[in-house]
Parts: structure tokens; sequence; C-alpha cells
């Protein structure tokens, strides 16, 4: 059966993470400009002030894409370069450097998709309360706004918040993202109230005053427990597991963020541990939460694995194969978090990202072998493939990164991109990964049987 014929391939990256050019044409601050390398906040306190110079070399990165034959790119928008203060003064320019990516990719044969939030929120907003204010969904909403009335008529696929889970949860329960802080689960609740809203807000805007028919979707995180054999006990064990709550976790679970998206309410568990502190919503608001997506955008990298005692979680064995960041080899995280989801919401499932860090480097030759991406890649493909061939409905695979850039809290240390960047130089070098990539894209993913 393999990859449907309108399958998407592509890749993708985040404004914070590529651009650079954080001071330049009336871009704004966002939290990462301010607490990113502060007081080792970051790894060697690096910051992505400059990052891969995306901003400047955006022709140059176009032609990569074309020449590794990519059919989609989805990108993010940053906040701050259309709005420096997060509302009110409108910065054309930055208007303007959007308007013409998305030309010049549709003049390369490359299907846009736009992400509205990847992390970097304005910094002026943050001074006022950031997602506990309760304005601040209709902050969000202006900037949706102007980037949908300006991008709406050639763009198509849209997605209006990346990982809410690290969001919350890394930015303001475990201190590991910007703007590092450690709020208590009475604040992380109210927030997640409003980062809900802010969703339903901007994917109701797109959905009746988009130009162009919509597609919309939400990206969380999404991994998911493997079950331990193949017995109907342990695939429902497995799956349990994966919709959990997870306690004083909430913020970084599945069920948290995608139960009142698409099913209307939050989970049960989360009222058992939380009782009445978990905030109400209005009918009205309750509308707007549900607003009706398109597919399942989630992000996939490695499997849930419980830890008891102090051996090993279970996703773990002394010696199991894991990336440079740390994250274990799972390839069977592909199939079940692509069939728990359809199961549990029923929509088509995009990977939004997907991808390994790797200590890679420029070889003698010149060029950059990056065997164990093309390995890594190809077992999670097959395993992804497994998904279409037992009917889930699949719509695309977005490989993260398209190039080395600036990995948050870990600096520049770690490598995801199909594409070498030299953060001296900012010359570009394209990995073996990608031509391998190219080869899977020309063939709709037929060959990933060829071994």
């Amino acid at each position: 059966m393999g990859f449907d014929k309108d399958f998407i391939w592509g890749a993708a990256t985040a404004a914070y993470q590529v651009e650079g050019a954080y001071n330049e044409d009336g871009r704004g601050l966002s939290i990462w400009d301010v607490y990113g390398g502060v007081h080792g906040t970051t790894r060697y306190n690096e910051t992505g002030k400059t990052a891969s110079d995306h901003y400047h070399r955006v022709d140059e990165d176009i032609a990569i894409m074309k020449e590794i034959g990519l059919k989609a790119y989805r990108f993010s928008v940053s906040w701050t370069r259309i709005l420096p203060e997060g509302t009110g003064k409108v910065n054309e320019k930055g208007i303007q450097f959007y308007s013409e990516l998305v030309d010049k990719l549709i003049a390369n044969g490359i299907e846009p998709i736009v992400t509205l939030y990847h992390w970097d929120y304005p910094y002026a907003l943050h001074k006022k309360g950031a997602w506990l204010n309760s304005e601040s969904s209709e902050w969000f909403l202006e900037y949706t706004k102007l980037v949908v009335d300006a991008l709406s008529d050639r763009v198509q696929y849209w997605i209006t918040i990346n990982e809410p889970q690290c969001i919350l949860g890394c930015g303001y329960w475990n201190g590991g993202h910007a703007p590092f802080e450690h709020a208590q689960s009475g604040d992380i609740l109210e927030m997640g109230k409003n980062v809900l809203l802010s969703h339903g807000k901007a994917a109701r805007y797109i959905r009746q005053h988009a130009k162009k028919e919509p597609k919309i979707a939400f990206a969380p995180i999404g991994p998911s427990y493997i079950p331990k054999d193949n017995s109907e006990a342990a695939i429902a064990e497995a799956k349990q597991k994966t919709f959990s709550t997870m306690g004083e976790g909430f913020s970084f679970s599945l069920s948290y963020w995608s139960d009142p998206v698409f099913l209307g309410h939050y989970p049960k568990e989360l009222y058992d541990d939380f009782g009445d502190r978990v905030p109400e919503f209005t009918k009205e608001e309750w509308e707007l939460v549900t607003e009706p997506l398109d597919f399942y955008a989630t992000n996939i990298y490695y499997s849930q694995g419980d830890k008891s005692g102090e051996g090993y979680p279970e996703n773990r064995y002394q010696g199991s194969p894991e990336t440079h960041i740390g994250w274990p080899m799972a390839p069977e995280v592909m199939y079940w978090s692509a069939r728990f989801l359809y199961e549990r919401y029923g929509k088509p499932i995009m990977i939004s990202e997907n991808g390994m860090a790797e200590h890679d480097w420029v070889c003698l030759d010149g060029k950059v072998h990056d065997t164990y991406r093309i390995d890594y890649t190809h077992r999670y493909l097959r395993e992804f493939m497994r998904a279409a061939d037992e009917g889930i409905p699949l719509m695309g695979y977005l490989h993260w990164t398209l190039m080395d850039n600036y990995e948050w809290a870990e600096g520049y240390t770690q490598r995801f991109g199909l594409v070498y960047i030299d953060y001296r130089t900012h010359q570009r070098i394209i990995k073996d990964s990608a031509y391998w990539y190219r080869d899977v894209i020309a063939s709709n993913g037929e060959n990933l049987l060829s071994i």
C-alpha cells in the first residue's frame, strides 16, 4: 500500500533557531533574545542572535531545498518581526520578509507550511504576564490576523502552535527553556487555558478569513509508549500510559492538550489530580477551543518509558542506542504514535518533525557523511509506512530539520540538519542524508523497502 500519491515530503525549521538578524529591520525582542545565554541558561551561554543566518541567505537556502527535492517547507513566523512589541505598531518589513519567502518557495515548487508560534514569545508581552494574562489569547489573535491576512492568499497549510508541552513544561515548569521559570501547577493550569484559547481563536480566524481554503492543525509533541509485546493487554497498557496526564507533569502530556482540542473536554484524570483548580471554560470558549481541525500534526523523536527503581527506564537497556542529544532510538514509536493518535482523535496524521541530533563534521573530502542519520530516518519512515499499510491516513512527513541550527538551551552543540552549517562562516554543505532523502521523496518512499 505505502504512502498516498499526495503524501507531503518536506523539512521544517523555526524562526529563532535559523533566522538570526535578531535586531534588524524593525524586529523586536523575544524572551529568547533577553533570557537566552544569560547566567548559564544555555550551553556555553550561546544565543540565536545570528543562528544559521537564514534571514540573509533565503535564496541560497531555497536553492538547496529545490536541489534536495523538498515538496514542502515548514517555517515559523517570528511574532516580534511582525509586531515588535507583541501588539500595536506593525513592522511592514517583517511582513514583507515572510511574504517574499512564500513567493520564492512557490516559485520553486515548494509548498509553504506556516507555523504561527514556535516559542519566541514577545518580551514586551512577557512583562505583562505572558500566558498568565487573561488578555494573552487576544494578543495572539491580533498577531494571527496580520499573518493570515498577509499570507493566506498563497498559504494553505497552517499550524497554530508548536509543542505546547515545551512552551509550559520547559518554559514555566522545569525552567529548561526561556523564560526559565518554575511556576506552580495552579499557574500552569491557567496558562494552559490561555494557550488553548489562543490556538482556538487563531484556528477560527484562519478558517473564517483565509483567502485560500485552509488546512489547519495544532502540533503537540507526541511520544507514545511502545507495547512490551503484541498482546492485547500490552497494547492496552501502552495506550493508557500514552494518554496519561502524568500528575504534576501534566503540561508535558498528550491528552492534556489534545483532548480539549479534539474531544471537547479535559481528561478525567486531570480532575482527579487537581479538582476545582482545573480552570473552567464557558460554552463559547469550548466552541473556540474545539474549532474543527483538518489533521493532527505531531513531532515524534523517541518513545516514552517509565523508570522504576534505580535501573533503566523501560525504553532503554544497557548499551541501548541513543542520539547525540541523549534520546533513545525507537523507530517503532512512529507506528504506535500514529495508531494511538488516530484511534483516539480520528484525524489524518502528519509528522511535523522527526529527526536526530549527531556530532556531524566535515570529512577530509569536504563532505558530511552522516550514514547514521540515513539509517535512523530509514528505520523511522519504515515504521510510519507500516501505519499507512494498515490504513491509517497519513498526510506527510517533515524532517527536522532542514539545516543545523540553534538548538535552544543546548546552543549549537546538537546538529539535526540535512544541511551542515559552519557557524563561523555560515557556509552550507549538503549532507549525504539530504541526497538520500531526495531519493526517498522521488520514489514516494518505495525505496525504503529496498533493504
